[in-house]
């Protein structure tokens, strides 16, 4: 028989625990009477025992559970439990952690039991006095008196926040300012968890007592999966930071996801699969209201194969029982549905996480989104976008023309340094574009900051100019922090810098030896410090020095001109390995999906990745490598200081595009003026 007890200390909960085949039946709830002295019981090693485990619902349980049990070996200490004619002692373990179980001796049918009674001390502090059991069933005490303090420490009683239900949309406003922040942080987590793909997109779903049918953000992705350890984790208020070092692992807060979901609805149900076990979890707003405390449903299965049975060693079958009806009842979410979404995972692992009860914006939502149209070109694909469709304020910057600032899928696109995941918004792929990869004039610029070595990757984007944007991508962990921002001379002129875009990955430099982090924990910004500061110089810097340099230099055609980047990459479907395509290959050939056994490539997923070579000014064989849009059109082309060699006499055939002439601004007087 399974029984599970309740620990609890002066009315305190220490942690659930469980125990098989009990010598009697015991209630759910023990108290603990007192703490004894290990050396003040003799022939303890020869009473019946039994062994005791702990099954903590939560982190805090899990905590006290170790807390209780450094204070039993730290004192070489038993702790004593009566129960009616019977006594329980409670044995230190070999071998202290979080989860160490315990052996329990008992004692039963005395005929006495150990007396606990308030006594004054000289001080006048109330303290408990352990007195002595019947000696004639062996047990025998020492007649010093034993002063039963706190187990976890013997000065005042400890005390524990309370996290009001509010909290939960306070939560929410680290990412007020962009509502894409948020769904972010959802994408960081199935990047760490090593996932390939992830779908992004908003279904209509019925709710049950309203039977109003509501938009649902449902993100879904193939990565490891969380056991019930980690949901706790990741539905606890910040957890400590891991002190393995892993350059690609973006989580360092252990806020993002309940800052991220609570950003973008009220209600939120996670259901995540792992090779041994199935979880769901429920952080919801409607739960908690009008309640004193912040209530968490997890339900915790054991998977062998597509066999699923409660996990009793994480929780009791009744309050696993609670905690499904509790989904249920306030969730859209029934038996059928629930198993209707696990059935995505078929055998593989993952996580879904779906949301409702959306954020506003006045009498709609704050979110739009488009299935865009089957069969159509690439300009009619699905999207997510801000209603609003607002424009990030950025120091020095006066474009409206930011796509990714309202629009999910332009973010995704450029989100990563180094994409690998693939990422589905509204069900139709996102086609990644690191930014380093696509640019003309490429120049790759080295440095010291704070004695931590920095590399810049700037050069000019032609769709940049044309949207009067520029500035640098900062990424730190290989995720997008600020975009465009603005340094140097493009601070305080339009003009200066249009086009100019920089990539630099700050990892180095803003995460500091000592463990401290220099991004703020909604990751869409950087601290104020020493090394952002300097940061800033050496970018401005950098950034006057290629356009006072270059700008003049490029070859410039009066009508209409693509300019081509210095090199282009393909990515493989399969490996997510990016390939440099030859110069003389007409890159409108490659088909939806390539793989890199395809031509020009023809080589093997297993090859090395092609990188660019530090240092080098990398230009193909023609910058403005496609010539005029219009075989027609006048070329009229101004000769700058700079030389290239070869052609490329590739065309792109646009109907109806027109694009500006490019002009540029320059210091000092000019060496041809053109209109």
């Amino acid at each position: 028989m399974v029984t599970f007890l309740v620990l609890k200390k002066d009315k305190k909960m220490i942690c659930t625990t469980r125990c098989i085949d009990p010598p009697i039946q015991l209630p759910q709830e023990l108290s603990l009477t007192c703490e004894i002295s290990k050396q003040k019981i003799r022939s303890l090693s020869e009473l019946p025992q039994f062994l005791l485990t702990p099954v903590p619902n939560n982190l805090q349980e899990k905590s006290e559970w170790g807390n209780f049990l450094n204070y039993l070996c730290k004192n070489d200490k038993v702790a004593l439990i009566n129960f009616e004619q019977h006594q329980f002692y409670i044995l230190p373990p070999a071998l202290v952690s979080t989860s160490s179980a315990v052996n329990v001796a008992y004692n039963i049918d005395c005929t006495s039991s150990v007396p606990t009674h308030p006594r004054d001390s000289e001080s006048g502090s109330q303290l408990e006095e352990c007195g002595e059991p019947n000696t004639a069933e062996g047990l025998k005490f020492s007649q010093a008196e034993e002063t039963c303090n706190e187990f976890q420490s013997k000065g005042p009683l400890r005390n524990f926040i309370r996290a009001d239900p509010s909290y939960l949309k306070t939560l929410g406003q680290a990412h007020s300012g962009w509502i894409f922040g948020g769904i972010a942080e959802l994408v960081d987590n199935s990047k760490d968890a090593k996932a390939t793909k992830m779908d992004i997109f908003v279904d209509i779903i019925q709710l049950k007592k309203s039977r109003k049918d509501v938009p649902m953000l449902c993100l879904i992705d193939d990565g490891q999966g969380m056991n019930h350890d980690e949901v706790m984790k990741m539905v606890s208020f910040g957890h400590k930071q891991s002190d393995k070092v892993d350059t690609d692992h973006i989580g360092k807060f252990g806020v993002g996801f309940k800052t991220g979901a609570m950003r973008l609805g009220r209600d939120v149900l996670v259901l995540t699969q792992t090779t041994t076990s199935r979880s769901l979890a429920f952080l919801s707003q409607s739960l908690n209201e009008g309640k004193d405390n912040i209530e968490i449903p997890i339900v915790s299965y054991c998977r062998q194969g597509q066999r699923m049975e409660v996990d009793l060693s994480m929780q009791s079958e009744a309050l696993a029982k609670y905690n499904l009806k509790a989904i249920k009842d306030f969730s859209p979410f029934n038996k059928y549905l629930i198993g209707e979404k696990a059935a995505l995972f078929g055998t593989g692992t993952g996580t879904q996480i779906y949301i409702w009860n959306l954020d506003e914006w006045g009498s709609k939502y704050c979110l739009e989104w488009h299935d865009g149209l089957k069969g159509g070109s690439s300009f009619h694909q699905g999207d997510i976008l801000i209603r609003s469709k607002r424009i990030r304020s950025r120091p020095g910057h006066i474009s409206q023309k930011v796509p990714l600032d309202y629009s999910l899928r332009a973010y995704l696109e450029i989100i990563f340094l180094v994409p690998r995941m693939k990422i589905s918004v509204q069900r139709s792929l996102v086609k990644s574009r690191p930014l380093s990869k696509f640019l003309t004039q490429t120049v790759i610029e080295t440095g010291e900051i704070l004695r931590r070595p920095v590399e810049l990757i700037i050069g000019f984007n032609q769709l940049e100019w044309e949207r009067a944007n520029c500035g640098m991508f900062l990424y730190w962990h290989g995720r997008l922090i600020e975009a465009y921002k603005r340094v140097g001379g493009m601070i305080h002129s339009a003009d200066v810098g249009r086009g100019v875009i920089g990539v630099v990955d700050v990892t180095n430099l803003m995460d500091d030896e000592d463990g401290r982090v220099w991004v703020h924990n909604n990751k869409q910004g950087f601290q104020d410090s020493e090394h952002y500061a300097c940061l800033e110089q050496w970018l401005g810097r950098k950034a006057d020095e290629y356009w006072d340099k270059n700008f003049d230099a490029l070859e410039l055609n009066i009508d209409n001109c693509v300019f081509k980047p210095d090199h282009e990459w393909v990515q493989c479907d399969k490996c997510r390995k990016w390939r440099i395509l030859p110069t003389d290959f007409d890159s409108r050939n490659l088909p939806l999906q390539w793989f890199c056994f395809m031509e020009p490539f023809k080589g093997q997923c297993s090859d090395s990745e092609q990188k660019m070579a530090l240092g080098i000014v990398n230009v193909s064989t023609k910058r403005s490598g496609y010539d005029c849009l219009l075989k027609d059109s006048n070329d009229k082309k101004v000769e700058g200081d700079r030389k290239t060699s070869g052609t490329d006499e590739k065309l792109i055939h646009y109907e109806d595009v027109k694009f500006p002439a490019l002009k540029r601004l320059r210091k000092g007087p000019r060496k041809r003026i053109w209109d």
